[in-house]
C-alpha cells in the first residue's frame, strides 16, 4: 500500500512539472481606435481619433492563426497568449477602415500593450 502511494506521488510530481504555464499569465491588451473622423481640419480645432470595435486576428510567426477577437463597443480587447513572437492582424470589412499588421512579441508573464489605428479614409 505504501509502495502504490509513493509511486502515485511521484506519477503526480512528474506529471506537474512538464505542465507549461498557462497562457492567462502572459499575452497582449490595448484598444483599437479610428481617425481622423472630421472631413476638413481647421487650425485650433481639435479632431481625435475614435474608439473603434474591430476584429482583431492574432497570427504566430509561420502566420498561422493563433486566436481572434472581436473587440468591446470601445475597441478594447485582451487576449491571452503563450510567450513568443506574433503577429497581429486588424480586420478590415472592405478597403477602408484600414489598419496595418504589428509585430510584437509576448513576455512571460505580462501582458503587451497595443494600439490599433485604423484609417478613415477621411481626408
Amino acid at each position: 500500500m505504501k509502495l502504490q502511494f509513493v509511486i502515485g506521488v511521484l506519477i503526480l510530481l512528474l506529471a506537474t512539472c512538464s505542465i507549461k504555464p498557462t497562457a492567462g499569465t502572459s499575452g497582449i491588451e490595448g484598444q483599437a481606435f479610428i481617425g481622423p473622423n472630421c472631413p476638413i481640419a481647421q487650425q485650433g480645432q481639435t479632431c481625435p481619433d475614435k474608439p473603434y470595435p474591430a476584429t482583431i486576428t492574432v497570427n504566430d510567426s509561420d502566420n498561422r492563426m493563433v486566436a481572434q477577437v472581436h473587440t468591446d463597443p470601445e475597441g478594447r480587447f485582451k487576449i491571452p497568449l503563450e510567450p513568443g513572437a506574433y503577429i497581429l492582424h486588424p480586420e478590415s470589412p472592405n478597403m477602408l477602415p484600414f489598419a496595418k499588421d504589428q509585430n510584437f512579441t509576448v513576455e512571460p508573464d505580462r501582458y503587451t500593450q497595443l494600439i490599433v489605428n485604423y484609417d478613415s479614409g477621411i481626408r
